[in-house]
């Protein structure tokens, strides 16, 4: 996304293209994450921001088009790319149709992948600039704004910014502080920095915008 490097989520079962996957894509500037199963994929792509999701059809545990239908169904809108040894019109049609946005068929050359994540990534970059927070609320990406329901707004630090906007991409998800501090505050080890930014978000937004489950981490709230 525009001012961060592009987060990436592969789920292949083959170890050996998984690995060569995420070693060219980690080369060419990309945050990588790996999973070797649908079950796998499907807990990262719940719980964490992605850009692109690159997914194998066939995997163990959860099928991969059914694994891109539950994201899909969970309000997961990153980019997928599925790769497939299936590759009839049925089966793409399949593909798009379970949520997918490009298909390649097995054995593929790694420069087509590539130009074909470069083509969703810049997809993603020319999307809207906002994410809904709730009704009539809106995160502004550009200015780092929260425009409210009577138009006024609420200006955020580039931190508060980064941890709402990681709640705002997965707003049914929980969010873990360990998770949030490798996502969001990567380049701090202080233990209470999750819950010192939840506290100046509510301070600024309201009690209600990030709300506490209690045992685990964080969610969006309402604002």
């Amino acid at each position: 996304m525009p001012g961060r490097p592009h987060r990436l989520l592969v789920v292949e079962d083959d170890r050996e293209l998984n690995d060569t996957l995420t070693e060219v894509l980690t080369d060419e500037g990309y945050v990588v994450d790996q999973a070797r199963d649908g079950q796998r994929g499907l807990h990262l792509g719940l719980t964490r921001p992605y850009d692109v999701l690159v997914v194998d059809r066939r995997l163990p545990a959860v099928d991969g088009l059914d694994m891109l239908v539950r994201l899909r169904s969970r309000a997961v809108s990153a980019r997928a790319l599925v790769l497939t040894a299936l590759g009839t019109v049925a089966d793409r049609v399949a593909g798009l149709d379970a949520g997918a946005d490009d298909y390649l068929a097995k054995p593929f050359e790694l420069d087509e992948l590539s130009a074909r994540i470069r083509a969703l990534c810049r997809r993603v970059d020319e999307a809207d600039t906002h994410l809904t927070l709730g009704d009539d609320c809106m995160l502004d990406l550009v200015t780092r704004e929260v425009v409210q329901s009577d138009g006024s707004r609420v200006e955020l630090s580039a931190r508060e910014h980064a941890l709402l906007r990681a709640l705002a991409e997965n707003p049914r998800a929980v969010h873990t502080r360990r998770e949030l501090r490798r996502t969001v505050f990567a380049d701090t080890e202080a233990a209470s920095i999750v819950d010192t930014y939840v506290y100046y978000l509510r301070r600024k937004l309201g009690r209600e915008a990030v709300a506490t489950v209690h045992g685990t981490g964080y969610r969006l709230g309402s604002l």
